[in-house]
């Protein structure tokens, strides 16, 4: 998995999925300052990435979760992969809003799951889990049993590895920021000393740059 993770944050850097800048931060909507962009949903637009990804999820699903009976993506940015990978493994699919439609049926959970059916959860990025989490809970109130997670990126925050542990969800992930940082300093993305800004950046991403 080390060499999938390597692997992928290259492909995610080839397309500009990422973005580092250690001296020019980007503003989070939360607020926070963070050298780091990621935008997984770039990887719509190639094909031969878009393929990895899917597969690669299949793979981790069915390495870690043989017993998925179904997929749900958590809106929107895994919409699109949680489709994909459904349709890949022949398994039935919906998808997660953030709260519940204001009008029609007001459905918070799109499409059709049998009740009590073991569901493996798609997503694209994590940060603090907190919306992913909340995904996790609405399918929970839907009546299916929630196996497990997994995402093409994360962050790796501490904050997000409690609270997914609190939660009781095991998460599996394509890559995360430490392979980002190795693989962006072995090909010259970014310097050593860049390597050692963004790596203080993780350790308390709420203050930095404050």
């Amino acid at each position: 998995m080390d060499t999938i993770k390597h692997l992928f944050a290259q492909k995610l850097m080839d397309i500009k999925a990422i973005k580092l800048q250690p001296n020019e931060p980007f503003t989070w909507a939360s607020g926070w300052k963070s050298p780091i962009y990621t935008d997984n949903r770039k990887t719509l637009g190639f094909s031969e990435v878009r393929t990895f990804v899917k597969l690669e999820l299949c793979h981790a699903i069915q390495q870690h979760f043989p017993e998925a009976e179904a997929v749900a993506g958590v809106a929107t940015g895994a919409i699109a992969q949680g489709a994909l990978v459904a349709d890949e493994l022949g398994l039935p699919y919906a998808y997660v809003r953030p709260k519940p439609k204001d009008h029609g049926m007001g459905n918070q959970v799109e499409g059709e799951l049998k009740q009590g059916a073991k569901v493996v959860v798609v997503e694209d990025l994590i940060s603090t889990g907190g919306s992913s989490l909340k995904a996790v809970e609405a399918l929970r109130q839907y009546g299916v049993e929630v196996v497990g997670m997994v995402a093409s990126f994360t962050y790796g925050f501490p904050v997000a590895e409690q609270a997914f542990r609190e939660a009781g969800v095991e998460l599996i992930t394509l890559s995360d920021y430490a392979a980002v940082l190795e693989q962006a300093a072995k090909t010259g993305y970014i310097s050593e000393a860049d390597k050692a800004v963004l790596a203080e950046w993780r350790k308390d991403p709420s203050t930095w740059g404050k």
